[in-house]
């Protein structure tokens, strides 16, 4: 039915007073229906009590009593049950042998032909009324009986009166339950043309259809686009999330519709779709994504109705970045050299134009054994040629900001599989190049590595700065921007992929004081990943 409506072309505040229309008619045939309920209900037992007594009247009459079983009691007694019909307003009355046939009747067609007693127990003694067909009708009688001084029945009187009919029973119950009806259809009407218009309204006139197509065009779009939108309402609680998102988060379609804590993803995640931050891109590593989010406030008519999050997955983009900060850092660490390596030979140049050719080949030999000793002091400990070359470059950059680069004489680390020494090679690459940030200037300006693969592999890189708090020890891993000094420590996307790198070797990185003062940062990857 009211599919056929829907397709009828009919406005939305028309499909709803209509809907209206047909509660209010179901209402009012329910109220009628009570109504003729409670008729009945009246008619039974007033009428019912009036059929005996009308009875008991015919059963006391002197001529009645003598004359019931006279062969002529049909036209002796026919003017008591005239009288009996006319002073009730019954339909029939009856004067019946025991053996259930008519012997005198208001009606003459009924004489001599058997009466139909129901449920009634008038021939046991008493009196009864209820419900009996009477040709077919269904009639109130009541049942009276005419007995002997032993108590046996002798014959029974029987007056009846037919049921009303359902117009009867409506007109009645009065014309105040008529005006109720009619007072009770017009505030229908009313009240649903009131609504059909609020809702219309609110609806900013649009009809079924065209939500329908809006719902169904911003469901398309949400979920077609690329980068993840999460919307959370001024409740905590997740009103949508689109397919990137689910992705990015690990979540599925349930999650929508609970509180943010309660879904189970990253805390630092939780923790920025919960804040007060707007309007700026914030980088934020999981465990195994590089996410970078952008929150704004979600506004209805004024009124906020909660914030927007996208975010997008630049875990690539890291990569990348760090791949480009290696190659920065090879070329830092070169010119370094080149601007160390040219003044060695501007000094050469001088003893040679002076004419020291003893100086010149003892500053030579002093230059040789010092970068010697640099080589082997690597290279005796650090058996994978990649990881060597990387300390040996990061020694020389070190030494131009004025930072000195230790490798702890325990250290120790086998030829690496091509793939690890790359991940290795970001891990410690980052590590000491946030330590050597953070010593320039410092009284000793010292950062010093440790790596050791006697069990897993773990690489230790502690400085000489001013050490990282308590409380942030666990989301300086987690969170970063696009600029060091916005971050906490003046770190950045640095410290996000050292995390997302060991946590993909299924290793782990924490950060700690170090020995003197200092932050000490610890890598430590499963011994399974090593060749």
């Amino acid at each position: 039915m009211w599919s056929s409506v829907l397709r009828s072309g009919r406005s939305l505040a028309g499909q709803f007073l209509l809907f209206q229309l047909v509660v209010i008619a179901v209402v009012l045939v329910a109220v009628g229906a009570v109504s003729v309920a409670q008729s009945t209900k009246e008619f039974r037992d007033v009428r019912g009590q009036r059929m005996i007594a009308v009875a008991e009247n015919v059963a006391s009459t002197p001529i009645v009593r003598e004359r019931y079983a006279d062969p002529f009691a049909s036209s002796v007694l026919a003017p008591d049950v005239d009288r009996a019909v006319n002073l009730s307003g019954a339909t029939v009355a009856e004067i019946v042998d025991p053996a259930r046939i008519v012997r005198a009747s208001s009606d003459p067609l009924r004489i001599g032909s058997e009466a139909q007693f129901g449920d009634s127990d008038v021939l046991t003694g008493r009196a009864w009324f209820g419900d009996v067909d009477i040709d077919g009708k269904r009639s109130l009688v009541g049942h009276v009986p005419i007995l002997d001084s032993s108590g046996t029945v002798l014959a029974v009187v029987s007056v009846g009166e037919d049921y009303p009919s359902l117009w009867e029973l409506l007109s009645g119950a009065g014309e105040r339950l008529l005006l109720y009806l009619g007072l009770g259809a017009a505030l229908g009407l009313i009240g649903s043309s009131l609504l059909a218009r609020r809702i219309k309204s609110k609806t900013r006139g649009l009809e079924i259809a065209e939500i329908a197509s809006l719902a169904d065009h911003r469901e398309a779009l949400l979920h077609s686009i690329r980068e993840g939108v999460v919307a959370v309402n001024n409740e905590g609680e997740i009103t949508l999330l689109n397919d990137s998102a689910q992705d990015l988060l690990g979540l599925d379609d349930h999650a929508v519709g609970k509180p943010v804590a309660s879904v189970g993803i990253d805390p630092t995640i939780r923790d920025f779709l919960l804040s007060g931050e707007d309007g700026r891109d914030v980088v934020i590593a999981t465990p195994s994504r590089v996410l970078a989010l952008n929150r704004r406030a979600a506004t209805s008519q004024g009124h906020k109705i909660g914030t927007v999050t996208t975010m997008r997955d630049s875990t690539e983009l890291a990569s990348m970045q760090s791949q480009l900060s290696s190659h920065k850092s090879v070329t830092d660490t070169l010119r370094a050299q080149t601007h160390e390596f040219a003044n060695q030979l501007h000094t050469i140049s001088g003893l040679t134009q002076l004419g020291e050719y003893d100086a010149v080949t003892e500053f030579v030999g002093t230059l040789t054994r010092r970068r010697a000793a640099i080589s082997d002091a690597v290279a005796q400990h650090i058996s994978d040629p990649a990881v060597a070359a990387l300390l040996i470059a990061k020694t020389s950059l070190a030494a131009e900001s004025g930072v000195a680069l230790e490798l702890a004489g325990d250290s120790h680390l086998a030829a690496l599989d091509p793939a690890l020494a790359t991940d290795v090679i970001t891990l410690l690459g980052n590590l000491i190049d946030n330590a050597v940030d953070v010593s320039v200037g410092t009284r000793e300006a010292t950062t010093s590595v440790h790596i050791s693969d006697a069990d897993d592999l773990v690489i230790a890189v502690a400085d000489t700065g001013g050490g990282v708090p308590e409380d942030l020890r666990e989301s300086i891993f987690s969170r970063g921007v696009t600029s060091k000094t916005d971050v906490p420590g003046g770190r950045g996307i640095g410290l996000a992929l050292v995390r997302l790198v060991s946590a993909q070797h299924g290793g782990t990185v924490a950060v700690s004081d170090a020995e003197g003062g200092g932050a000490l940062f610890t890598v430590r990857l499963p011994r399974t990943v090593r060749t």
